[in-house]
């Protein structure tokens, strides 16, 4: 475990802290899409985003090795350096209310406290080799579950701050990770085309198989109901896995050609889906089954992670340097 005092990290932020503002537009209304473009001095390399607990929104500056923070009223963004050789990739924010960030660079979990910005990374296992960490997620006991694509899955003790590396089934490709409100962990693999059930006593993983083969396995997203819902790249289709009745369904998500790579549940259990086919966030209504599109305004925004508050579901266009919202309410 290693901690650094973000204020003496950045003691001359001048040169790497890249800080701006602009002027933020008026705010969009309900079903309509606000947009902000990143106002640093070079490109940040965004890829994952969450929302902080003071109204902002934390991403993953992964060219720069940092931790950025938006700030929706003013457009204003700073960037908080993880360490040396930092490449995060997933942001989420932690019952503590810190920013947690698996960063593949340093092959560390990082945690951010919140507001004072001490940065304080927890390794892997000494020998552990490059994980390529991607996303992570907390369990129903507060600790902190974690994938690496190379083939690995993980946990921070929270209250020891010990760190536990087992070996995936099949090897490489664990990708998205998400809890069940009851604190159950399900991750998927891109590269195996499945998705498994964390043992929280033994960190050992229960493959299950979805219905479509090859399809890809992006990320996941569990509902208010426990139901784990899969955005499959390769097929182009969103799966939904009732764990409870051992159950599938599958639906193929609209236009040609389409490749699902995030899905999120809202507080309302509608479903959201990155979909970099035809440039477009996706909502699906289980309920009605149908889909609703939202075109996005740039070409090639390439929205990665997507997460939310109420009445906000937030995007990091990692193509284009911005950051959108979505308000539903």
């Amino acid at each position: 475990m290693v901690l650094l005092n973000r204020r003496n990290m950045l003691g001359a932020l001048g040169a790497t802290a890249l800080t701006g503002t602009l002027t933020s537009p008026a705010l969009a209304q309900p079903g309509k899409m606000q947009s902000w473009k990143l106002a640093t001095s070079r490109r940040t390399g965004i890829h994952d985003l969450a929302p902080a607990p003071d109204g902002g929104v934390w991403f993953t500056a992964q060219a720069t090795g940092h931790l950025g923070w938006f700030e929706p009223k003013t457009g204003r963004t700073e960037l908080i350096a993880l360490g040396s050789g930092s490449s995060p990739h997933g942001v989420i924010q932690g019952p503590d209310k810190a920013a947690w960030v698996t960063d593949g660079g340093q092959n560390a979990i990082v945690r951010v406290s919140w507001p004072d910005q001490k940065v304080q990374a927890f390794p892997l296992p000494a020998g552990t080799p490059y994980a390529n960490l991607n996303t992570c997620a907390f369990d129903g006991a507060g600790d902190l579950w974690f994938t690496g694509q190379s083939g690995y899955v993980g946990k921070v003790a929270v209250k020891t701050g010990e760190v536990s590396v087992k070996q995936a089934p099949r090897g490489r490709g664990p990708y998205g990770i998400c809890t069940t409100p009851a604190g159950e962990v399900w991750w998927c693999s891109l590269a195996g085309s499945f998705i498994a059930h964390i043992d929280r006593r033994t960190g050992e993983s229960t493959v299950v198989e979805p219905p479509t083969p090859k399809q890809g396995a992006r990320r996941v997203w569990s509902d208010s109901k426990g139901r784990i819902w899969v955005s499959e790249w390769n097929s182009g289709n969103v799966s939904m896995h009732d764990p409870q009745a051992k159950t599938w369904r599958t639906w193929k998500l609209p236009g040609d050609s389409p490749k699902a790579y995030a899905v999120y549940v809202d507080e309302r259990d509608t479903v959201w889906l990155a979909e970099w086919g035809s440039n477009a966030v996706l909502s699906f209504d289980a309920r009605t089954e149908k889909f609703e599109r939202y075109p996005m305004p740039r070409e090639s925004t390439n929205v990665r992670q997507i997460l939310g508050r109420a009445g906000e579901v937030w995007l990091p266009e990692s193509g284009t340097e911005h950051i959108s919202v979505i308000r539903t309410a």
